[in-house]
């Protein structure tokens, strides 16, 4: 199974699902997390859910009665796991050769 572009927000949002993969986290946890802003994640989760890495449910509560809308809950599927650990290595094994042929770009410490 092909797997994403790995761009440096969809590493970040891997690596915020993978401190707990088993936790289910709905869009504004995982923005927090991964330290993004609001809006930014959800084509990304989209696209993690699209290839098999994400499984994803809406919550069962009325919004009336919670005051607020429904939340949408993302967990990394058994396959996204190691998946996304493999993916995730393979990023930043680029990165370091990429600082090595080229220092000064910055890659190695900034792909986190």
């Amino acid at each position: 199974m092909a797997g994403p572009r790995m761009t440096l927000t969809t590493q970040l949002v891997l690596r915020a699902l993978l401190v707990d993969p088993a936790r289910e986290m709905y869009g504004l946890e995982i923005c927090a997390a991964a330290e993004l802003p609001s809006g930014t994640i959800h084509p990304i989760l989209a696209r993690l859910e699209g290839i098999g890495w994400l499984e994803s449910r809406w919550e069962d509560v009325d919004p009336r009665e919670a005051g607020r809308p429904r939340r949408r809950f993302y967990r990394l599927s058994r396959d996204g796991v190691a998946s996304s650990q493999i993916a995730l290595a393979r990023a930043e094994a680029s990165a370091t050769k990429l600082a090595r042929l080229r220092p000064g770009l910055g890659l190695a410490g900034g792909a986190r």
